[in-house]
C-alpha cells in the first residue's frame, strides 16, 4: 500500500481512510486520494463530483440519499469536527439498517468511505466545520430522499453535548423513519 491506509468498518462496504502526513516545520503534505491504493485495497469507485460545506456548530445535516442516481461518497473534514454516519440501505444486507459512525477532524485527518445505497449524515461539534467530499454520481436535486436523524428503529447515538442546541433544516425535520422508507419501496 502507499500513502493511504484503508480500514474496514463492522459493516461491510465501509472504510476510514487514512492518509500518511508528511509534516515538517513548514507545515504538511498528504495525499487525500490515490486512485492506484484505493484500486489495491479493493475499492474501484471513480469519482465525477466534489462537493464542499461549511456548517456552524449543533448544525445536523442527514440523514440524506439519493433514490435512483445513488452516490458513493468520501468524505473529510479540512476545519473543525463532525460526527458522520452511515445507514446501512441495501436490500438484502445483513446489516440493513443499522448504522455506523466515526468523528472526522482536521487533526486525525480521517476519511470515510460511504458507498452507495446508505443515507448519510453528520453532526458539527466543533464551532465550525468545512466539510468536503467526492461523489461517485452527480447530484440530482428531484432524487433525494431522507430518513429522520432521531429515528428509533435506526438508534444513531449522536454525541450530543448537554447543552447543543441542534440546528436542522426544515426538510431535515420532516423526513420519516426507516420503517415508513421500506413500505414505500418498491
Amino acid at each position: 500500500m502507499g500513502q493511504i491506509k484503508v480500514t474496514k468498518c463492522p459493516i461491510e462496504g465501509l472504510y476510514i481512510i487514512e492518509p500518511t502526513v508528511h509534516g515538517d516545520s513548514r507545515g504538511y503534505f498528504m495525499e487525500t486520494y490515490n486512485q492506484n491504493d484505493m484500486h489495491e485495497a479493493g475499492l474501484d469507485m471513480v469519482f465525477v463530483q466534489d462537493n464542499q460545506s461549511m456548517s456552524k456548530k449543533g448544525v445536523l445535516r442527514g440523514l440524506h440519499f439519493q433514490k435512483e442516481y445513488p452516490q458513493g461518497k468520501l468524505v473529510r473534514v479540512i476545519k473543525g469536527r463532525v460526527f458522520d454516519v452511515a445507514v446501512d440501505l441495501r436490500s438484502g444486507s445483513e446489516t440493513y439498517g443499522k448504522w455506523y459512525g466515526v468523528e472526522l477532524t482536521e487533526e486525525n485527518k480521517k476519511q470515510f468511505f460511504i458507498p452507495k445505497h446508505f443515507a448519510h449524515g453528520f453532526l458539527v461539534l466543533s464551532d465550525y466545520a468545512e466539510f468536503a467530499y467526492k461523489c461517485t454520481d452527480f447530484y440530482h436535486p428531484n432524487d433525494e430522499g431522507g430518513l429522520a436523524w432521531n429515528d428509533p428503529d435506526i438508534g444513531v447515538e449522536w454525541p450530543v453535548p448537554e447543552g447543543m442546541e441542534l440546528i436542522l433544516s426544515d426538510k431535515d425535520q420532516k423526513w420519516g423513519g426507516i420503517r415508513e422508507y421500506t413500505g414505500n419501496r418498491t
